[in-house]
């Protein structure tokens, strides 16, 4: 049964006004996504002060909210074709939002964890379902654009979050910079509501959960599929665990930065998405298994780099990483939806849930690594990931014949 909302209307075209309302709604609803979810990651030194834990536990805030986004994200698409893709967007955007500002009034760490916990479950009423409403309601022609819109809106609310927190943090308390945040959200939130475009093409379907693994079994039982979630696994653990502990490193000697400089460092998240833009590009040329190998040994050069004692080479270090990353996420992501010749929503949905996995488990690994052998510990796990990704885009190359290549 179609959904009744907005029935009969048409496919959004580019540059129509539903176009530039849905595009507009959709970079508030990225921003709001990733500013919550990402504003406590350079508060980790802070953490490990004022609670007296250790680094790896201090990355609990953000890896425990990661871990129930990924697992959310197996089952908000089906809850989002029961109920409708608005209404699930609209709560989790305004809830996450009250959370950001219940965190204002956490005096412990295991209430912190409690709200972060709660704040990954209802965030993965976002990402995936966005995807499924530009999917649903775009013009084919006007999905490309679209989708880039959504994605810079995660790119500038992830670098947000973590820029403008730990700026804040310099000035006032901690929970106070996370509940104004929280506020922006809220208010952010409600223009989501205002702006986006009713659903005309959505089609409506019972809540079924007997569909749900079969239909995950179905990419499990592809080796091709699981070594594009292994990447995203493997990938995604670095990258956290290099943005979660450098900054341990450069509040120390002999760089001793205070927690608003060190936080200018994730405005390389711009090369990031620079360098996501060109990939269509280089694969054309060079080929995907090429530029995907190509994109992993470059994030291996950059951690490489970081281990200098010159912060300009630290720096550097981190701008090629970044790049590397945001090139194997574009391609893989791709990858999997080109390999999914069925149960397309929930081949992606297994990708994310792999992604966010990788971040929780390997973002809180990394800390013991700092703890026992310092930076060149954490660079040297982070090498070993990036060697079995590596591997991982090996096997799918030799041994597993893609026939999406």
């Amino acid at each position: 049964m179609q959904g009744a909302e907005g029935k009969g209307q048409e496919a959004i075209t580019i540059g129509s006004s539903r176009y530039r309302q849905a595009n507009l709604a959709l970079f508030c609803a990225g921003f709001i996504t990733f500013v919550t979810l990402y504003d406590i990651q350079p508060l980790l030194p802070l953490f490990t002060r004022e609670f007296n834990i250790s680094p790896a536990i201090s990355s609990l805030p953000l890896s425990i909210s990661t871990a129930t986004l990924a697992i959310g994200m197996l089952f908000s698409g089906l809850t989002s074709d029961a109920i409708g893709r608005k209404p699930i967007m609209v709560a989790a955007l305004i809830l996450t939002s009250l959370l950001a500002i219940a965190t204002a009034f956490s005096t412990t760490l295991p209430s912190l964890l409690l709200i972060r916990f709660a704040q990954g479950a209802v965030l993965a009423g976002v990402p995936s379902v966005a995807m499924a409403y530009l999917g649903e309601e775009m013009d084919s022609s006007a999905i490309a654009s679209a989708m880039g819109l959504y994605i810079s809106g995660n790119a500038v609310g992830g670098m947000s979050g973590r820029v403008i927190t730990a700026i804040m943090a310099d000035y006032m308390p901690w929970r106070t910079a996370i509940g104004i945040i929280g506020c922006v959200s809220l208010l952010l939130a409600f223009w989501f509501i205002k702006l986006l475009p009713r659903s005309s093409r959505f089609q409506k379907r019972s809540l079924d959960l007997r569909t749900l693994f079969p239909s995950l079994l179905h990419h499990l039982k592809d080796p091709g599929m699981l070594c594009l979630f292994g990447v995203a696994f493997l990938c995604m653990g670095c990258f956290i665990s290099l943005y979660n502990y450098i900054g341990f490193r450069l509040l120390l000697k002999p760089f001793s930065l205070s927690q608003s400089i060190i936080s200018l460092i994730f405005l390389v998240y711009f090369l990031g998405s620079l360098s996501s833009a060109m990939m269509g590009r280089l694969m054309q040329r060079f080929g995907r298994r090429f530029v995907i190998r190509a994109t992993i040994t470059a994030m291996a050069c950059g951690a490489l780099f970081t281990l200098a004692d010159s912060l300009v080479s630290i720096v550097t270090g981190i701008a090629l990483f970044t790049c590397g990353f945001f090139g194997v996420h574009s391609i893989a992501s791709g990858w999997v939806s080109r390999r999914a010749t069925s149960y397309r929503a929930q081949a992606s949905s297994l990708y994310l849930f792999s992604y966010y996995l990788g971040s929780s488990i390997s973002g809180t690994l990394g800390g013991y690594f700092w703890v026992s052998y310092a930076w060149t510990g954490v660079a040297a796990m982070i090498c070993l990931l990036l060697l079995a990704a590596f591997g991982c885009t090996e096997l799918l190359s030799r041994s597993y014949a893609d026939r999406q290549a």
